[in-house]
């Protein structure tokens, strides 16, 4: 008996440390199947994701004569909230005299045109249907480029579908699609009819809204842009609280000081914004602000990309006072500016 006992203290470790290794290794197994398959984000994910069909109105000659015809177009959306708001892209919906909403659960309603924004190429629709599921939002701050996404939209129009890939960059801001931008870029595989779809992430979040590809086939060719989810949510706000997007106004256009630039004009400095053109009766020629002049900064914010700052002043809203340092000649100064709301189709300046 004695003999037995003396084993005991030896044998419980044994196997305390046979149950951990075995705990361990199911953990590591678990692992290696949650890596090797998108299921479980891909099945939060889907439910919310909506495909659109818009009925529009053509005009078109016919023997010489005024004639029209309908064509059916073919998009995406995602589920926003559960109260039924519908994110999408603007040329999804352009001009459609009808909106259909195709859901996952095969149920279809007609949509309600909220409001739509070109400048950022977004719209909100409306769907009065009960237990609606909306996606889960990202945070676009935890979004780094290398980070593993899935693509979920309708391309073609073959039946909802999956692709993946990675973010390849952010802050794209001069593709030229749209008046303000600050594209996502991907490698994930976006098709025509993927546009307005969801851009999510590993866990199943929306991060972006899908807008377009880059392409001289019309088909993918690994480079696919997306609108961040901050900043769709933030036209979706405005619109469904104003019906469309206000943005402030300051009415300048400006183009970037490069060295080879500030030495052909003969410029005091090699760095910050010159001033191109001033809109008549805009808050800059109200401010004194002239063209040749030179920004350095704005609220603080240095003065080195026209993009950037075209985007600061739309995110501010009418009323709100900025504070603009430049340069006229060799003298520096200041000007307390107040933006104004954005005139109806005015040529965007910033």
């Amino acid at each position: 008996m004695n003999h037995k006992k003396n084993w005991i203290p030896i044998i419980i470790p044994i196997l305390v440390g046979l149950c951990i290794g075995l705990i361990i290794l199911l953990i590591q197994e678990k692992q290696k199947a949650a890596n090797s398959s998108y299921s479980v984000p891909v099945r939060k994910a889907t439910p919310s994701v909506v495909s659109i069909y818009t009925q529009v109105l053509q005009k078109r000659p016919l023997n010489n004569q005024t004639g029209s015809k309908h064509s059916l177009n073919l998009g995406s959306g995602v589920i926003a909230t559960k109260s039924g708001y519908i994110l999408t892209n603007h040329h999804v919906i352009q001009n459609a005299q009808s909106i259909v909403i195709a859901l996952n659960d095969d149920r279809r309603t007609h949509a309600k045109l909220i409001g739509s924004d070109p400048s950022t190429d977004l719209a909100v629709l409306k769907i009065e249907l009960p237990n609606l599921i909306s996606i889960k939002m990202g945070n676009n701050q935890n979004v780094a480029v290398g980070d593993r996404i899935l693509a979920i939209g309708n391309p073609f129009g073959i039946g909802q579908t999956v692709t993946a890939g990675i973010i390849s960059a952010k802050g794209r801001n001069s593709i030229g699609l749209n008046t303000y931008e600050n594209f996502l870029q991907t490698d994930a595989a976006i098709n025509p009819g993927n546009s307005g779809g969801a851009l999510i992430n590993l866990k199943g979040e929306l991060i972006g809204i899908s807008s377009a590809i880059y392409s001289s086939s019309g088909g993918s060719q690994g480079i696919g842009f997306a609108t961040p989810i901050d900043d769709a949510l933030n036209v979706m706000r405005d619109i469904i609280k104003n019906g469309r997007v206000v943005r402030g106004y300051l009415g300048l256009d400006a183009q970037k000081i490069t060295q080879t630039l500030a030495d052909n004009l003969l410029l005091p400095i090699n760095h910050g914004l010159l001033v191109s053109d001033i809109t008549k009766e805009s808050p800059a020629e109200k401010a004194g602000i002239e063209v040749g002049d030179i920004i350095l900064e704005i609220n603080n914010n240095p003065s080195e990309d026209p993009f950037q700052i075209r985007r600061l002043i739309a995110s501010l809203k009418p009323g709100t006072n900025i504070s603009l340092i430049g340069v006229r000649g060799q003298q520096s100064y200041q000007a307390n500016i107040t933006l104004e709301k954005q005139p109806a189709m005015q040529r965007v300046t910033n």
